[in-house]
């Protein structure tokens, strides 16, 4: 009965806890343009700065700034591809105030530069993948990253398999690429591309943890519905240990719908095979 005790305080804490990060992530979408510290975010949950960093980070995956600042990348790129807006009004509408140190963020976590996204978006037209057998992946190929002090060249490298389901039928293009960190952002360390759920393989996977992040969204010509997307199917799992000397079990995924914890997915996703290593 103690047992019982414990373990439903800790779910009903769990709980609260998701729900003090969801009002605070409100709150940083309602505020997006205006300075936010830690200490106002960690006021506005009426917890102490320590303790609100920790609560938020066990729960999204990573620390209010770093989400705070996606979001407002999100906010940059939604302005670049939805209005006439100079990049520099565009750096200063999301609470930048240097013109570099955006583009600079702006390429290392969008993947490219801000003026080469919306110029893409513009002059782009996607053609669907033609794979008749719905099992069948395409795998996108990536120019390898450099080796890292743990890495060498010529090394043999991992590989990672699994399947991806849905609770309902689903047809679009599901990306599946593997992150360093539990947000879809910047260059994958490698990646793959499905057009039903099914099973899928990532091979030339340097040894090393990782996340592996999914999103699905329907099949379209259009770059923007994959730049801004409006309800992907997601999930993100991990951390995984990946090495070729220890083979990893297959993993199983079920995708579900983006919850307002997620971080949001600001990788340029149509663009993901021209993303230049950072």
């Amino acid at each position: 009965m103690l047992q019982v005790d414990i373990d439903s305080g800790h779910v009903s804490t769990q709980l609260s806890h998701t729900v003090v990060v969801e009002q605070v992530i409100g709150m940083m979408r309602e505020h997006l343009y205006e300075p936010l510290s830690l200490e106002d975010m960690a006021d506005a949950a009426c917890l102490s700065p320590y303790y609100f960093n920790r609560v938020f980070h066990s729960i999204v995956g990573i620390p209010p700034g770093e989400f705070l600042a996606t979001l407002r990348l999100e906010a940059a790129k939604r302005l670049l591809l939805t209005t006439s807006l100079s990049v520099t009004d565009v750096c200063f509408e999301v609470g930048y105030v240097g013109l570099g140190s955006f583009t600079t963020r702006f390429t290392q976590l969008v993947g490219v530069p801000p003026r080469l996204l919306r110029h893409l978006a513009k002059n782009t037209t996607l053609s669907a993948p033609s794979m008749p057998d719905p099992s069948d992946a395409r795998h996108i190929t990536l120019p390898p990253l450099p080796p890292t002090n743990q890495q060498t060249r010529g090394a043999e490298l991992a590989t990672l398999k699994g399947r991806i389901h849905t609770t309902e039928a689903f047809h679009g293009l599901i990306f599946v690429g593997l992150f360093p960190k539990p947000i879809p952002q910047g260059r994958p360390v490698r990646c793959t591309l499905l057009t039903e759920p099914g099973p899928f393989q990532i091979d030339q996977i340097p040894d090393g943890r990782y996340f592996l992040m999914i999103a699905a969204m329907p099949v379209s010509s259009d770059p923007h519905i994959y730049l801004l997307p409006g309800a992907p199917l997601v999930a993100i799992h991990g951390p995984l240990l990946l090495t070729n000397v220890v083979a990893h079990e297959p993993v199983e995924i079920v995708l579900r719908p983006l919850r307002p914890t997620d971080p949001p997915i600001i990788t340029a996703l149509p663009f993901i095979s021209t993303l230049q290593p950072v």
